[in-house]
C-alpha cells in the first residue's frame, strides 16, 4: 500500500473503531510503515541516505493524518451528543441531590438559628493559640492540669509558647478586648485535647456564649440556657439542675444537668426521669474581665460551653463520637441532612 492509499484509508475512516486499525496497520508492530523502518537497517549507506528521509517522512504525515481525523471524529461525536441529550429540568431536586450535610454542620446551624434570635453574633478567632490568650487571660494558673503536656497540643518551632486552643474560651478574650460592651456573642468552632474514646476525640466541636453588660446575673443565665435548650432539643419539658462546680474563668461556676425520659427504650432528652450533664456555665470572673482592660466593678457577664458533637449525639441518637470523623459515606447517608433542610425557627430546627 503506498501513501496516497494510507492517507486515503485514514481520512476516510468513518469512526474511531476503524481509525484504530487503520493506525495499527500502519504503525503497529507488523504495520507496513514498520516494516519499512525495519527494512532499513538490511540497505546500504547510499540506499539509506535516500530512503530514510522518505519513510521517516511517510511516518510523520500518517501519524499527523490520524491525529487530526481523530480530533475530527471526537468533535463530531461530541456535537451528536450535545443535539441528543436532555435534562428533564422538572424532575424533582430531592430525587437528584446525592450529597448531605454533616451532622456537626447541621447541629452549628441550629445553634447559630436559635442564638440570633436571642441576639447573639457569631464570633471567630484563631485555632492556633498563644498560651496568653488561651490560659492566662483566662486566669487559669501555671500549674492547672489543663496546661500539662498530657492534655493540651503544643506547637514546635513557634517561639514564644503556643497551642492548638484547648476551647474557643479565647475567642471571648479577644471579642472583649476589640469590643466594647455591652457584648453577646457565640464561638463555635475546633477545639483539640489529648483524648480519644468513644465519647472523646482529639479533636472535636465546641460553642461557647458570652454576655457581657451592667447588671447581668445568675438569673440571666439560667433563663439564656433554657430557652437554648428547649428550642434545640424541641420540647417544652425540658429541666434545668445547675450544679455547683469549679472554672477558673468563671465565679460562680455550675453544671448544667437536664432531665431524661425513656422513650421506646431509648434515653432521650426531656422529662425528669433522670438527669444528664450538657455543658458547663457561670458568672465571668472579675479577672477575667480586668484582663481584658474593662472595669469589673461597671461590667459583669456570664459564659457557657458545650461540646457540639455532643449535643448532636443527644439528639439525634448517635451512640459513638468516633464515626463523626471516619468519613463513612454509609453513615453520612443514614444521620446526614438534606442540604434544602436549612434550620429556622419557624418551621423547626431538627429534621
Amino acid at each position: 500500500m503506498d501513501a496516497s492509499t494510507l492517507l486515503d484509508r485514514i481520512i476516510a475512516a468513518p469512526d474511531l473503531a476503524s481509525l484504530d486499525a487503520a493506525r495499527i496497520a500502519a504503525l503497529g508492530k507488523s504495520g507496513q510503515i514498520t516494516a519499512l523502518l525495519k527494512s532499513l537497517g538490511g540497505m546500504t549507506p547510499d540506499q539509506r541516505a535516500v530512503e530514510g528521509p522518505r519513510i521517516h517522512t511517510l511516518r510523520e504525515d500518517v501519524t499527523g493524518a490520524i491525529a487530526a481525523r481523530k480530533a475530527a471524529l471526537e468533535s463530531e461525536l461530541l456535537d451528536q451528543r450535545l443535539a441528543t441529550e436532555r435534562v428533564d429540568l422538572s424532575l424533582p431536586a430531592h430525587e437528584t441531590l446525592r450529597g448531605s450535610v454533616h451532622p456537626v454542620s447541621q447541629v452549628m446551624d441550629e445553634l447559630a438559628e436559635i442564638f440570633a434570635d436571642l441576639g447573639f453574633a457569631v464570633a471567630e478567632g484563631p485555632e492556633i493559640e498563644d498560651d496568653w490568650h488561651n490560659f492566662t487571660a483566662l486566669n487559669i494558673p501555671e500549674t492547672h492540669p489543663a496546661r500539662a503536656m498530657h492534655d493540651t497540643f503544643y506547637v514546635a518551632g513557634a517561639g514564644e509558647p503556643r497551642v492548638l486552643r484547648t476551647h474557643t474560651s479565647p475567642v471571648q478574650i479577644r471579642t472583649m478586648m476589640a469590643q466594647k460592651p455591652p457584648i453577646r456573642i457565640i464561638a463555635p468552632g475546633r477545639v483539640y485535647r489529648s483524648d480519644s474514646d468513644a465519647t472523646h476525640t482529639p479533636m472535636f466541636h465546641q460553642i461557647e456564649g458570652l454576655e457581657i453588660n451592667k447588671g447581668i446575673n445568675m438569673g440571666h443565665l439560667k433563663w439564656t440556657l433554657e430557652t437554648f435548650l428547649k428550642a434545640f432539643f424541641e420540647r417544652d419539658d425540658i429541666v434545668l439542675r445547675l450544679r455547683p462546680s469549679y472554672f477558673p474563668f468563671t465565679e460562680p461556676s455550675a453544671e448544667v444537668d437536664v432531665g431524661w425520659s425513656m422513650e421506646k427504650g431509648r434515653r432521650v432528652v426531656g422529662g425528669s426521669e433522670g438527669w444528664m450533664e450538657v455543658l458547663g456555665c457561670g458568672m465571668v470572673h472579675p479577672r477575667v474581665i480586668a484582663n481584658c482592660g474593662l472595669d469589673p466593678a461597671e461590667w459583669q457577664g456570664f459564659a457557657f460551653g458545650t461540646g457540639v458533637d455532643r449535643l448532636a449525639m443527644l439528639k439525634y441518637g448517635m451512640d459513638d463520637l468516633r464515626p463523626f470523623f471516619d468519613g463513612d459515606l454509609r453513615w453520612m447517608k443514614h444521620y446526614g441532612f438534606s442540604a434544602l433542610d436549612v434550620p429556622t425557627l419557624s418551621g423547626g430546627v431538627g429534621a
